[in-house]
């Protein structure tokens, strides 16, 4: 076995533990501001989130939307909080949280997860899909002065394509670490030693298995540290990864990451919505709330985490209780940061005639736009930027007041 394969044998197999975990990817900017962009992959149901129970046309689309103690949360009169996401009404009732409603990126029709994805991170136009290109994100952080990244090392299954470019970038899933003794690692390192890149790579990964507080130890021969790290893949994959990561992306952006990125899955409703929902929105909350406690309060007041999707959902119920593929959806804001407690965003209707293809709720504004409003006012970053190299060719439009 060569020093590459030896490498990829002993890192890997134990860092990409779970095709359940993602990796959390971090960027270091001066200042104290903080940003944490998560994305909701498999089209959130906006409509779901936050239902417009106001809307004489909601009825009629979708039911009675059950508000009440152990259903959805009145929020303002006109839209109601899904039960699932109830943990989070007193960050509603603090002003640390918001929505944006009827927003979409420019992608229409098609409704292709893979495509809409590649939009979304790329934070490009319809007529760009399927271009190989760098993500918004990086590109942000190529515009911040001074920008560093913590390490140049990525593991896990979701590449994160927000994050591609040239920009520094650390990538790392928190759910999986190294189970060696210290004879190993030593072997290890003498393996490497003439090699400088892939010695510096395996530094690298020491040093991350080790990062979230768990460490890199076994001692015993080749054999049990085989079966360790067999052992540690099975527990990553019990773990509530969301929460170990919201915990790990907290605890380092309260100190020196400024930027944090990471997924969430299982937002591809398509039958018995209500629950699949539920236990989406738990896991979303659950993302939220560890973040806050994690970053402190101080961190937290400087923060804004905004929650995305590759497109929204179709604004009638299928015959399996479910949503198909649509187009407008909606954004979860959270952070102190925020002026929240308010939905955002100009309402179309939800009259036959107002939807859009008389099947989607009709998008009102770009989503993209409200992104940049929110990097102009965190970063100072100047509206040509964020128009033409940020999310070329947007046209932001008057700011929505996000921010406080």
């Amino acid at each position: 076995m060569d020093r590459r394969g030896f490498l990829t044998g002993l890192v890997g197999c134990s860092l990409a533990a779970s095709p359940l975990v993602t990796p959390v990817s971090f960027a270091s900017v001066p200042g104290d501001r903080r940003l944490v962009v998560i994305l909701l992959r498999g089209g959130m149901d906006g409509m779901g989130l936050v239902a417009p129970y106001g809307d004489p046309g909601y009825a009629a689309l979708r039911g009675a939307p059950g508000i009440g103690p152990k259903g959805a949360a009145d929020l303002d009169g006109f839209f109601a909080l899904h039960r699932g996401a109830r943990r989070l009404l007193p960050l509603w009732t603090a002003g640390e949280l918001s929505f944006v409603h009827a927003v979409s990126t420019p992608y229409r029709d098609k409704r292709s997860h893979f495509d809409g994805q590649d939009l979304l991170e790329a934070g490009l136009g319809e007529g760009n899909v399927g271009q190989a290109r760098d993500g918004w994100l990086n590109r942000l952080t190529g515009l911040l002065p001074g920008a560093v990244a913590e390490t140049a090392y990525a593991v896990g299954n979701d590449p994160l394509a927000i994050l591609n470019g040239p920009a520094p970038m650390t990538r790392w899933t928190p759910d999986a670490d190294l189970a060696l003794s210290p004879q190993a690692i030593r072997l290890a390192e003498l393996v490497m030693r003439d090699d400088p890149m892939m010695s510096a790579a395996l530094a690298e990964a020491f040093a991350l298995a080790g990062s979230d507080g768990d460490g890199v130890a076994f001692d015993g021969d080749a054999e049990a540290m085989m079966g360790g790290m067999v052992e540690d893949m099975k527990a990553a994959r019990n773990s509530d990864a969301v929460a170990r990561m919201a915990e790990f992306a907290g605890k380092k952006l309260r100190n020196d990451a400024a930027i944090a990125t990471f997924s969430i899955n299982g937002w591809d409703t398509h039958a018995r919505q209500d629950k699949l929902l539920e236990a989406a929105l738990e896991q979303l909350s659950t993302a939220v709330l560890t973040l806050k406690e994690h970053m402190g309060a101080a961190t937290w007041d400087k923060t804004v985490v905004a929650a995305v999707t590759e497109f929204g959902r179709t604004a009638r119920l299928n015959g399996n209780a479910g949503t198909d593929h649509g187009t407008a959806g909606a954004m979860l804001l959270a952070g102190g940061a925020l002026r929240g407690g308010k939905v955002h965003g100009d309402w179309p209707g939800l009259a036959e005639a107002d939807l859009y293809a008389r099947r989607d709720l009709m998008p009102t504004r770009d989503l993209r736009a409200h992104l940049g409003w929110l990097i102009r006012g965190l970063y100072g970053t100047g509206i040509t930027d964020v128009e033409r190299t940020i999310f070329p060719g947007l046209d932001m439009g008057a700011d929505p007041g996000l921010l406080l």
